[in-house]
């Protein structure tokens, strides 16, 4: 299946475990995790007790309208899920979209998401 970026994939999308939707666990994630940020995408970390990794992402209202906005978490998502296999499992991630976003490829979102989880040794060594 053609992708929505021009690129093939396998349809797939992010297994609901894998995500964080409640307001609870991004509340939580907020106080206990420390943050670290890029011209484009800000990455706030908590260690959590599973065996796997989930992912919240979140697009602020000084970004655009609510497409702008929904085009750029789709952007967000997708670059996480094409590379989950190459994180390190055991931890809540926060993704925040900075205003840069709304202008950004999916390519250079995708680097700035892989350049976070590098700085923050969360990439697994092959």
């Amino acid at each position: 299946m053609l992708g929505l970026w021009g690129g093939w994939n396998g349809g797939g999308s992010m297994k609901t475990a894998n995500r964080l939707r409640k307001n609870e666990d991004f509340r939580k994630v907020y106080r206990q995790a420390n943050s670290m940020a890029n011209k484009l995408l800000i990455l706030y970390i908590r260690k959590n007790d599973l065996e796997y990794t989930r992912a919240g992402f979140t697009v602020s209202k000084k970004v655009g309208k609510s497409v702008v906005r929904s085009k750029v978490k789709r952007k967000m998502r997708e670059s996480y899920r094409l590379n989950d296999n190459k994180f390190i499992k055991g931890y809540d991630l926060v993704f925040i979209a900075r205003e840069g976003c709304k202008e950004a490829s999916f390519q250079e979102i995708e680097s700035a998401l892989l350049h976070l989880m590098r700085k923050k040794k969360l990439l697994l060594q092959r």
